[in-house]
């Protein structure tokens, strides 16, 4: 994938993320991949904070936009290379204190095989 491509993946997500648009999300998703939260860590200990799969990122988004109905993420900035971004982004849902977030994806042939949360704030 070439950096452009992968920006332009990475502000699709962002845009599906703040629709709450969940397949389209998940059409940036390899069938298998993995995603890894402290949050999962959290709210399903048994996961250890990784989850594997359109089904359970399905399950996971699908409970959070429920939870929190004006959940949005603002781009704060981006790095991005030929295999991985490294996103820095506000999060704010209603009742919630804002939360910056550290992500990164790792994305191949055009689609999201992993994603990972590595620091909120």
């Amino acid at each position: 994938m070439t950096i452009k491509q992968n920006t332009t993946i990475t502000f699709q997500w962002f845009d599906a993320f703040n629709e709450h648009n969940i397949e389209k999300l998940l059409a940036l998703y390899h069938p298998d991949a993995d995603h890894y939260s402290p949050k999962l860590k959290v709210r399903h200990p048994e996961t250890k904070g990784i989850i594997t799969g359109r089904a359970a990122l399905h399950s996971w988004w699908a409970g959070a936009f429920e939870r929190l109905p004006d959940l949005h993420y603002e781009i704060i900035s981006l790095g991005v290379d030929k295999d991985y971004v490294m996103m820095k982004y506000k999060r704010t849902a209603a009742g919630e204190e804002d939360i910056e977030v550290n992500e990164m994806l790792n994305i191949k042939n055009g689609l999201i095989i992993s994603s990972a949360v590595v620091e909120t704030k």
